[in-house]
């Protein structure tokens, strides 16, 4: 009698979690954090947990450092997220603050800027009838939510010629 989330009683549990980690991997790349909140949501012991993670590790299906590399490229590819948001997305999918800072720390303020400006360019088409007041308000809203800085937003609103009046 088993279900999909509890684990079999009298099975090996080392081969349990060791299966939920690598059908959870299947699916999309997954950082340690991750598998190991999984692995503990499933009813695996944490030293069980920990020995699978260092296992499939050492055998290269787990790296959060390529992990984290990879989400930021992706993150900045598709949603031209700043590196703050990168930042709390990495953080709750529990990379490690030293990989984090590495991973943002490889973003230019250039690249950063892009980001925004191809953001807001994409943007700008839908707020062009509104009156100046309001394209600016929601212009400044939509890359503040994005995590880009208050320079940022300025520089670029100002580039694209979005003033509040």
């Amino acid at each position: 009698m088993s279900s999909s989330n509890s684990v079999e009683v009298g099975s090996d549990p080392y081969q349990v979690a060791q299966t939920i980690a690598l059908m959870a991997l299947g699916r999309r790349a997954k950082s340690s954090g991750e598998l190991f909140k999984l692995l503990k949501s499933r009813g695996i012991v944490e030293e069980v947990a920990n020995a699978v993670l260092f296992r499939l590790a050492e055998r290269g299906f787990v790296n959060d450092h390529e992990f984290a590399r990879y989400w930021s490229e992706s993150r900045q590819r598709t949603k031209k997220v700043s590196k703050r948001i990168i930042g709390g997305e990495l953080r709750s999918k529990g990379i490690s603050p030293e990989i984090i800072e590495r991973i943002t720390g490889d973003i230019s303020d250039d690249e950063e800027f892009a980001n925004a400006m191809t953001f807001a360019e994409r943007k700008a088409r839908a707020v062009s009838s509104l009156s100046p007041e309001v394209a600016y308000r929601r212009m400044y809203g939509a890359l503040s939510r994005r995590g880009f800085s208050s320079p940022v937003v300025s520089r670029v609103l100002a580039e694209l010629g979005i003033t509040r009046n």
